[in-house]
């Protein structure tokens, strides 16, 4: 038994060995061309130089390309945390609960309207950003802090009209600030989490109302089945086609929709 394990103990050192052998034959010629297009066959070839870039910036470009790679990186959190898409996925999934759907419609096709929605919504503020912003940058007429702040103008501009002064006096106390007399006083970092309490809050608000309706039928419909004596039968499975013949009638989906919209714009 030590001879077989031994022998197999072999037989995977030489595999290994066998790959790296063909490894360093794969890449002996390339570090050969690399030292006879340099013109050097010795170390120096591998000396990594950092210089001022005259022609093009070698470092400005590997800088560009990890602040590109920062971004899309939080692209995600921007979307959803900057943008009117919080809103707008918590008022669809009030709309589903109240209907007592289950997953219907499924989270796919929240997310995705909710999406759609938040381009629609914020479609001024994206082609802003691109006119004085990304344009300017790419065109090589600004630099990148001030693309930055340009950039951030239109959305600060979008997040305090729909933030509300209470939660924004409130992040201002906490960051202790002194009292702001003009809004472009005011640090991104304190706009940013006073507009998500502001955004939560007015979807709640939203979801309450759109509650209302649906709690009415549930209690008429729970009503009726006590006041018949059906009190093993469960109100919801009673209630459910009432509700949504009620959501299609009033055309639901483009009432609620069209408001939440709206709201955005008011």
């Amino acid at each position: 038994m030590r001879i077989k394990k031994r022998l197999r103990g072999l037989c995977k050192h030489k595999r290994v060995i066998f790959l790296l052998v063909v490894l360093l034959m794969v890449c002996l010629p390339i570090f050969n061309v690399s030292a006879t297009e340099t013109g050097t066959t010795d170390e120096s070839f591998l000396n990594l130089q950092i210089g001022n870039g005259s022609e093009g910036s070698t470092v400005t470009t590997s800088i560009q390309m990890v602040l590109l790679f920062t971004v899309i990186s939080l692209a995600p959190s921007i979307l959803i945390m900057m943008t009117s898409f919080s809103r707008i996925i918590i008022v669809l999934h009030f709309v589903r609960s109240a209907l007592g759907t289950q997953q219907t419609p499924p989270n796919q096709i929240l997310v995705g309207l909710a999406l759609f929605l938040t381009f629609f919504i914020m479609a001024p503020v994206f082609t802003e950003i691109n006119d004085v912003a990304v344009k300017p940058l790419i065109a090589g007429e600004i630099t990148q802090e001030v693309a930055i702040e340009e950039g951030l103008k239109p959305l600060r501009e979008f997040m305090l009209g729909q933030v509300n002064e209470k939660d924004l006096k409130l992040f201002i106390t906490i960051s202790g600030q002194e009292e702001v007399e003009d809004y472009d006083d005011i640090p991104i970092t304190t706009i940013i989490p006073a507009f998500i309490i502001s955004e939560l809050r007015a979807a709640f608000i939203i979801g309450f109302l759109i509650y209302i309706p649906f709690i009415i039928i549930d209690m008429v419909v729970a009503s009726v089945l006590m006041a018949m004596g059906m009190m093993m039968l469960p109100p919801a499975m009673i209630s459910l086609p009432f509700k949504v013949l009620l959501f299609v009638m009033v055309d639901g989906w483009g009432l609620i929709l069209g408001e939440l919209v709206k709201s955005f714009y008011g």
